[in-house]
């Protein structure tokens, strides 16, 4: 047993609270690229290919990190892993707005993807160790609702930034000065844990997820199901946000802010509904049938903006953020995407936990993380190429058509992996997904290990 202390809930908060920082600037630097698609085009000729591949870029360099495999986390510690990828992000920001020329802009977020990604993985091994077995999950949430606060900030940018949009280059130049601010709170993280060092017993954090292809034929249909239907989902959702205020200034008639409004309410609605489908879920089980009801609900979705009629107009107003004026189908369709967009990662994520045994969960989640970046990185290319090909614009609304039906498609897949889980599960092979709750005993549970 440790003679030191442990760390008074105000310190532990205060970690929290700049790692938090740290990880709503790298998420803001993301999502800075959307809302300037339009002039990229315009101002710098770049064709919706080459926005794809801007996209991509950041999940090429995120499939290197993943086959480190947290090496750099593992041998240096968190605090100085933090502070490092919080500086290549800062870098990586700056490379990007700095030039005009769209090679130095694909290193940009190439590099990006160098930082942020392990940033991700360096901010969950700080939660694990300040707050296990103590408010974890509350700790996890917060964490990530601050971090999609990043997003959606990037969005708001357009109303609360508006002067900026004049150019392509000055929202990129204020998303570096957020990158600043991450890297502060990064510094800030390191001087906390330093003095909290030999002062308070801060416990072990577990090691880095690794990703071990040796564990490739390892695991049940079972897991590789909702592996499947987190390639699908993540594919269809996050490329569909990189081209969104664009799709929404060209197709449908938006400025640019009220674009911004409308596509915030994605991130807008994970942050507030995510933990709570999570506390529902974990009180009725049904996680299997609960995936292929989002995954169905998400199939009509892209044809809905693509085929029916835009509605009334109708005004949204987010506090202290702006109101906006948009089509009411619009607005319906935004808000059963970020229903789906709540629900289904609320529930796919901690799914793994049931079905995999607890020794390869390491490495069952990096696994699941790296076939997630590679289907993320191939769609924004297809959806690209397709809005070039059918000459999308606002002259061609129709153009954007073979995108949305491209969505559609993957939506379509990701039904039919819902479904086989689902199905799989009702068998004697199943883990017990859609009958463990919290209400189970404990036997009942182990009667499932995966």
């Amino acid at each position: 047993m440790s003679a030191l202390p442990q760390p008074s809930s105000f310190y532990r908060w205060m970690v929290l609270l700049f790692v938090s920082l740290a990880m709503f600037g790298n998420y803001y630097i993301y999502d800075s690229l959307w809302p300037i698609v339009d002039l990229l085009r315009e101002q710098r000729d770049f064709s919706y290919q080459q926005i794809g591949w801007l996209s991509t870029a950041y999940n090429i360099a995120a499939l290197c990190v993943l086959l480190l495999g947290g090496y750099i986390i593992d041998r240096w510690g968190t605090k100085k892993a933090i502070t490092l990828f919080a500086l290549i992000c800062l870098v990586a920001a700056a490379l990007t707005a700095f030039s005009p020329n769209f090679e130095t802009m694909f290193a940009g977020r190439f590099m990006l993807g160098l930082g942020a990604e392990p940033l991700i993985v360096a901010a969950t091994t700080v939660l694990a160790k300040w707050f296990k077995g103590k408010e974890l999950s509350f700790a996890f949430g917060i964490n990530l609702s601050i971090s999609r606060l990043g997003s959606a900030s990037a969005d708001w940018s357009t109303g609360f930034a508006s002067p900026l949009y004049v150019n392509w280059q000055d929202p990129l130049w204020l998303a570096t000065a957020v990158a600043g601010i991450s890297v502060t709170a990064a510094i800030l993280y390191w001087i906390l844990e330093r003095r909290a060092e030999g002062r308070y017993d801060l416990g072990t954090a577990d090691s880095t997820d690794k990703l071990e292809f040796k564990s490739l034929y390892s695991f049940s249909a079972s897991y590789w199901y909702i592996v499947a239907l987190c390639v699908v989902f993540y594919a269809t959702v996050f490329p569909f946000r990189s081209f969104a205020i664009d799709y929404f200034q060209q197709a449908h008639g938006l400025d640019r802010e009220a674009a911004g409004i409308l596509s915030s309410l994605l991130p807008v609605a994970a942050i507030i509904a995510t933990p709570l489908f999570g506390l529902w879920v974990d009180r009725v089980g049904k996680r299997a049938l609960f995936m292929a009801a989002g995954s169905l609900v998400m199939l009509p979705l892209f044809l809905m903006v693509t085929y029916l009629p835009a509605g009334p107009d109708v005004n949204i107003m987010i506090p202290f953020i702006g109101s906006a004026v948009v089509p009411l189908t619009l607005l319906l369709v935004i808000l059963l995407l970020g229903m789906v967009f709540s629900l289904i990662p609320a529930v796919m994520w901690p799914s793994v936990a049931y079905i995999v045994d607890s020794r390869r969960l390491g490495s069952a989640y990096a696994l699941m993380t790296f076939c997630q970046q590679i289907g993320w990185a191939i769609v924004p290319l297809a959806v690209g190429y397709l809005n070039d090909i059918y000459l999308a614009g606002p002259d061609n609304i129709n153009g954007y058509t073979p995108g949305m039906w491209f969505y559609t498609a993957l939506a379509s897949l990701g039904l039919y992996f819902s479904y086989k889980l689902w199905r799989t599960e009702q068998g004697p092979g199943g883990h017990g997904l859609d009958s463990i709750t919290t209400k189970t005993p404990v036997v009942a549970a182990e009667q499932h290990p995966g």
